[in-house]
C-alpha cells in the first residue's frame, strides 16, 4: 500500500512539472520601424505547443489611448491560456499613446498604419513559426485600437482575413476635441476632409463583402456605443456580414477582459475554417 501511495504522489509529481513546463511563453520583442526612425516593442505570446507546431495563426492586439504595449496582458493575463488551448500566437502591438493608427496626415513622424500593417509582420513573419498570408492573420484592439484594428484591415485585406473591434472609436467625427486627434489630423474645422476619410464609418467602401471576416462589440453603457450601433447598421445596409455584439458594461478593462475571450474563439473558428 505504501508502494502504491509512493507511485500515485510520483505520478502527481510529474503531471504538476509536466503542467508547469508546458505554459505559454510571453516575450518581450524589440522591432525597427524603418518609417519612424525608432525601435518599438512589443509583447508576444507563443503557446506552449509552439516547438511542435510547424506553422501558427497569429492576433495582433491594439491597445487605447495612453496605454502601450504592455496594457492587455496587464488586466487579461488569460491570453496565455487562450494561446495555449487554441495554439495561437498573440503580438500586443505599441501604437504610442495618442496615434490613433493613422499614417497622420498632420504628423510625418507618426506613422503607425505602416508600421502595424507592414513593418511589425514583417518582423514577426521573419522570427516566428507564423502561417504567412492573410488567413493566418487576425487584427483587433480596445477604444483607439478598436479603431485602428478596422481601420488597418479595411485598408489592407491582403494582410488580414480577420478583424475585430471593442468599444472602439469607430466614427471619430463626433470628438473633434477629444485625445490629441488634432495633432494627427488637424483641427476639424481647418481639416475636414482629414477626419473624414480617416473615420472607419466611412471607409466601408473599402470592403469586398465576405473577404474580411469582421466581429464588432461595444457595452451599453460606453460613450462609443452610439457610434457602433451606427457602424453595424451601415454594414447591415452594405450587405456586408459581421458579429455584433453589445452587453451591458462601460468603458473598462473589466469590459474588455470579457471581450477578447468573445473574440479570440472567432478569430480560432475563422482559422479553423481557413487554414485545412
Amino acid at each position: 500500500m505504501r508502494n502504491l501511495f509512493k507511485g500515485i504522489a510520483l505520478t502527481c509529481f510529474i503531471l504538476t512539472c509536466s503542467l508547469i513546463t508546458r505554459a505559454a511563453r510571453v516575450d518581450t520583442v524589440e522591432t525597427y520601424s524603418d518609417v519612424m526612425k525608432k525601435k518599438i516593442k512589443a509583447v508576444v505570446i507563443s503557446p506552449a505547443n509552439y516547438d511542435n507546431l510547424k506553422a501558427m495563426p497569429v492576433v495582433y492586439l491594439l491597445h487605447g489611448f495612453g496605454a502601450d504595449y504592455k496594457n492587455w496582458i496587464s488586466f487579461a493575463p488569460h491570453l496565455k491560456d487562450i494561446a495555449d488551448a487554441d495554439n495561437l500566437m498573440i503580438v500586443c502591438a505599441d501604437g504610442n499613446v495618442r496615434s490613433w493608427y493613422f499614417d497622420a496626415p498632420e504628423n510625418p513622424k507618426s506613422k503607425y498604419e505602416t508600421y502595424i500593417s507592414t513593418e511589425l509582420v514583417k518582423y514577426v513573419d521573419e522570427h516566428y513559426k507564423t502561417i504567412k498570408n492573410r488567413t493566418g492573420r487576425a487584427i483587433t484592439g480596445l477604444s483607439m485600437g478598436g479603431h485602428g484594428a478596422l481601420y488597418v484591415s479595411f485598408k489592407h485585406q491582403d494582410v488580414y482575413g480577420a478583424a475585430g473591434s471593442t468599444s472602439g472609436g469607430v466614427d471619430i467625427r463626433p470628438f473633434p476635441n477629444n485625445w490629441d486627434m488634432s495633432q494627427l489630423l488637424g483641427t476639424y474645422a481647418d481639416k475636414p476632409e482629414n477626419w473624414e476619410k480617416n473615420t472607419v464609418i466611412n471607409m466601408l467602401h473599402l470592403l469586398t463583402p465576405k473577404k474580411l471576416s469582421l466581429i464588432i462589440d461595444c457595452g451599453t453603457e460606453d460613450f462609443f456605443y452610439k457610434v457602433n450601433c451606427n457602424l453595424h447598421d451601415e454594414l447591415l445596409y452594405r450587405n456586408i456580414p459581421h458579429d455584433f455584439i453589445t452587453r451591458p458594461g462601460g468603458h473598462d478593462s473589466r469590459y474588455w477582459a470579457n471581450s477578447i475571450k468573445y473574440q479570440l474563439q472567432f478569430f480560432h473558428d475563422y482559422f479553423v475554417a481557413n487554414n485545412k
